[in-house]
């Protein structure tokens, strides 16, 4: 049975609708930096995916070639991720999607190295025809956050980050927004199928003691 993080790690990929704090540990994602509206048809946040889940997929798929990756094992591949933030704004302005700033990113497993990650980047330049150079292999070390579950539209997830930042200060934390700790949500449906009055969003936010 292939490992999926999803499953392995509930606490981080499938916490309750209600707010919590959580200790994020060190990963490494393949990621995509860019600007704009994510909702506009054939931008960069469309083929940023398209980037990301070329290499993800050439990665996964390695065992099936004649790249032996050391200490590699069969898995599902992690969700889509997405950093937010906007310059002058602690976490994002939902109303103004025009000026995001984001990493879209898909975490691999800790296998993956940067002679990998090389051979999977020329590899699905060969295959697909496209240029897969803005892809990044990246570490990411989140640390403390608040988190939840939000159900429902993306366009109603301040509710649920207004909910995460009571919680947080009622028990002695406030966010602490850096530019390397943003605004953070992993989407568990996908949007082009799902009915966006169910659509799971895991939304995390950086906090510190008070």
């Amino acid at each position: 049975m292939p490992f999926d993080f999803k499953k392995e790690y509930r606490d981080l990929y499938q916490p309750k609708a209600k707010p919590a704090l959580v200790e994020v540990p060190p990963m490494h994602f393949l990621a995509v930096e860019g600007a704009g509206d994510p909702n506009e048809a054939g931008g960069a946040y469309q083929h940023a995916l398209e980037l990301l889940y070329g290499v993800a997929y050439t990665l996964k798929m390695s065992y099936k070639t004649d790249r032996a990756i050391p200490g590699f094992f069969q898995y599902v591949v992690p969700p889509l991720e997405g950093f937010w933030w906007q310059p002058g704004v602690a976490g994002v302005d939902y109303a103004n999607k025009a000026g995001f700033h984001w990493v879209s990113a898909i975490r691999v497993p800790e296998f993956v190295g940067e002679d990998d990650f090389a051979w999977a980047i020329e590899t699905a330049t060969a295959k697909k025809k496209l240029d897969f150079s803005p892809v990044r292999l990246v570490g990411v070390d989140e640390g403390l956050c608040v988190q939840c579950m939000h159900v429902g539209s993306y366009d109603d997830e301040p509710a649920t980050v207004a909910a995460m930042h009571e919680y947080a200060q009622a028990n002695g934390y406030v966010p602490d927004f850096s530019e390397v700790r943003r605004h953070h949500e992993i989407y568990l449906s996908d949007p082009r199928k799902a009915d966006p009055a169910k659509l799971k969003t895991v939304v995390r936010h950086p906090v510190r003691k008070a």
